[in-house]
């Protein structure tokens, strides 16, 4: 699902199940020893993921802890080998990771999400009102998309890809995400000052998503890269 939504030199890899057995460092296994059957599992998987893509790299195994660095709403945020930028992501069928080589890529950012409507409650939190009347329309014209889904897993991915710029939280209000319903790509401006990458300012974030088939409802995924030269996917 990510695959098509990647340049070359972003390595992906994904799961749609979780393989019994998936074996995790000691590290790693410490990390979620009190955490119920289902959280060890896709943490486990989601690691497997990363470990792939990072070998498609040429980077030798070793345990992706959480990083435990910043403000605390940050501390779950991955740890990547030196001179590696990346992102994971999971939801309920779906597991994946995406790694790149610094300085090529600067960040990278992923989201998956299931395409179903967002829980009561949350598009109010997440939306601003421009994006309500994108979304408005963008309902009536593709129906079998759950755009508000879409436009959360948007900003997810935003947010994956500016952090590891900037070290600061970009609230949902801060950022206005326009999705295009027929390139299969979407604009995420921000209302803030952005990062500055190779002595360039960012001000929008460029993206692609795409919804997949599958049983229930599918999925939908949400990427972003950001070029050592500059936001490009």
């Amino acid at each position: 699902m990510l695959t098509r939504l990647l340049p070359d030199d972003v390595m992906v890899s994904e799961l749609f199940t979780d393989p019994p057995d998936v074996a995790l460092f000691p590290q790693e296994a410490e990390v979620v020893a009190g955490a119920v059957e289902a959280r060890r599992r896709e943490f486990a998987t989601v690691r497997r993921c990363a470990r792939t893509a990072l070998a498609r790299l040429g980077v030798a195994p070793g345990p992706i802890l959480p990083a435990r660095e910043g403000p605390p709403w940050a501390h779950r945020a991955p740890k990547w080998p030196d001179g590696v930028v990346g992102s994971m992501t999971h939801c309920d069928g779906y597991r994946a990771a995406a790694v790149a080589r610094r300085p090529a890529v600067a960040s990278v950012g992923v989201d998956a999400e299931p395409n179903a409507p967002v829980p009561d409650g949350v598009a109010e939190l997440v939306m601003l009102p421009e994006e309500r009347g994108i979304l408005e329309r963008l309902v009536v014209a593709e129906p079998a998309i759950a755009w508000d889904r879409l436009l959360f897993s948007a900003k997810e991915s935003v947010f994956k890809a500016w952090y590891p710029l900037t070290g600061r939280w970009l609230d949902f209000s801060e950022c206005v995400i326009e999705p295009d319903p027929v390139r299969g790509t979407f604009t995420g401006t921000l209302k803030v000052p952005g990062p500055v990458v190779s002595g360039k300012r960012i001000d929008r974030f460029e993206g692609r998503w795409r919804s997949l088939a599958g049983e229930g409802p599918g999925h939908l995924a949400t990427a972003v890269v950001v070029r050592g030269r500059g936001p490009l996917c």
